[in-house]
């Protein structure tokens, strides 16, 4: 009978173990700059709202994806960032906040917050991808598939994206690509 215990207890354990691995470590911005400092990685910010249908849904389809959260955790520091919240952060030396920020519209539109104004985000979701310095790299707009968001991780992990100066250059790594996640 004790084996029986002990077997089901490391079987829990295991699966509870690679449930953990399959989400996303989200972090704040602020945490994501100082661990960048002792490891450097890209940073990955989840620019959403609380009222983005599609913002949504890229959490429940796209974010969720074991592939893509394996990915994201191996590569990336992970900020999740509500783009008209009213968190207040220090970024690179800057204060940001969001002055208009109503908390009577908490669960529907509210004013952008200074950190995505300054980001260039205009529309939700948008990833946004920064270098090891913390300096933005690219905004990606939209709804992305875990299919759709592949190509992106993996062309701004390293240094290929520099090497994309035009549509077809794009086209032509994304052609070229060999997809590995699975929806």
């Amino acid at each position: 009978m004790n084996k029986i215990i002990f077997f089901f207890a490391i079987a829990t354990f295991s699966s509870l173990s690679l449930n953990a691995q399959e989400k996303i470590n989200w972090i704040s911005l602020e945490k994501a700059v100082e661990l960048q400092k002792k490891t450097p990685k890209k940073i990955l910010i989840d620019m959403y709202t609380v009222w983005c249908g599609p913002c949504k849904m890229l959490d429940k389809n796209t974010f969720a994806n074991k592939s893509v959260a394996n990915y994201i955790n191996a590569h990336y520091y992970a900020v999740k960032f509500n783009a008209e919240g009213n968190e207040v952060l220090t970024f690179k030396g800057k204060l940001y906040e969001n002055p208009n920020y109503n908390p009577k519209k908490a669960k529907r539109r509210n004013s952008a917050h200074q950190l995505a104004r300054s980001l260039g985000v205009r529309a939700f979701p948008t990833i946004v991808f920064l270098n090891e310095n913390a300096d933005l790299v690219a905004p990606l707009k939209g709804y992305q598939t875990p299919k759709q968001l592949e190509v992106y991780l993996k062309l701004f992990k390293g240094e290929d994206y520099k090497k994309i100066n035009s549509k077809e250059d794009f086209t032509k790594y994304s052609n070229s690509f060999v997809y590995e996640f699975v929806e």
